[in-house]
């Protein structure tokens, strides 16, 4: 920058022009002092911006992932009783996946089977709506297969056999919600009862130094906080899958339920009320 204005200086002097010959000296003046000024401010400052970066350097350290704070907790929360929670985890979470693929699986188009079973009763080809009822997957198309074989008795037979197969469908659909459910109470037990073993190990640790040191106590008191907290954890995130599953089977218990009525409409509307077509 010094340069800069020296040259300009040579040129202002190579024009002969005193009055600017003289402000160009003056300006250069300024400028000298100015950047004296800037240097020692710069001097003075750079200590205080080494020493802000330091500081922040130190306060960000290595960031921590979620797996690596769950690892943690879970260390210091004591194996034992940490893996039975850990376990109940498992085990809930494989019955709940098991059950969201059935009742997946179990789920059929209610509407589209409907409208094939009316072509066929309306053909009077029962034994054609039979084998498309045992060609469809699923508890709907089971029970209704059921009610059809037993048309020729009449429409109460076929009510009755539907009662009896549908109690049957819904019972296989809730197979397994008494286990999860047995997990979920299970969960936060094991927590609490990790909570009474580290708080009685915390006042063993009490009466053995016969004084109470925080350093001392900390670790049972800490093992009790952190199974108490994993335990209520695992049992919220199965009843979740609980409530999911419970959902799911009243659904598919629900469109299983109107389309039986349907079916039964479909054959008291086509003269099947007393047994064979009159």
């Amino acid at each position: 920058m010094r340069k800069l204005f020296t040259l300009l200086f040579v040129f202002m002097l190579g024009l002969g022009a005193s009055n600017n010959a003289v402000f160009a000296q003056n300006q250069s003046q300024f400028l000298a002092f100015q950047d004296a000024t800037d240097t020692s401010a710069a001097s003075q400052e750079a200590p205080a911006t080494t020493e802000t970066t330091t500081e922040e350097k130190k306060e960000e350290g290595p960031k921590t992932t979620f797996f690596q704070m769950v690892k943690k907790y879970y260390i210091d929360g004591g194996w034992e009783f940490m893996s039975l929670v850990l376990i109940t985890l498992i085990f809930g979470l494989a019955v709940a996946i098991e059950r969201v693929i059935t009742l997946s699986l179990a789920t059929v188009n209610t509407a589209k089977l409907l409208e094939q079973l009316e072509a066929k009763i309306k053909a009077n080809d029962i034994e054609g709506a039979r084998q498309i009822c045992l060609a469809t997957s699923g508890p709907t198309a089971e029970v209704l297969g059921e009610g059809l074989r037993r048309v020729d008795d009449g429409i109460d037979a076929v009510e009755k056999a539907i009662v009896s197969n549908g109690s049957v469908q819904t019972g296989l659909l809730e197979q397994g919600l008494v286990w999860l459910a047995l997990f979920i109470a299970l969960a936060p037990m094991l927590g609490f009862l990790g909570t009474v073993i580290g708080m009685i190990f915390a006042f063993d640790t009490i009466q053995a130094s016969g004084d109470i040191k925080p350093d001392e106590v900390a670790g049972g008191i800490k093992i009790a906080l952190i199974t108490t907290v994993f335990g209520l954890i695992v049992a919220m995130i199965l009843q979740i899958f609980y409530n999911l599953i419970t959902s799911k089977v009243d659904s598919l218990t629900n469109k299983m339920e109107d389309a039986t009525i349907s079916m039964i409409d479909m054959l008291i509307d086509n003269g099947y009320a007393n047994g064979k077509k009159s």
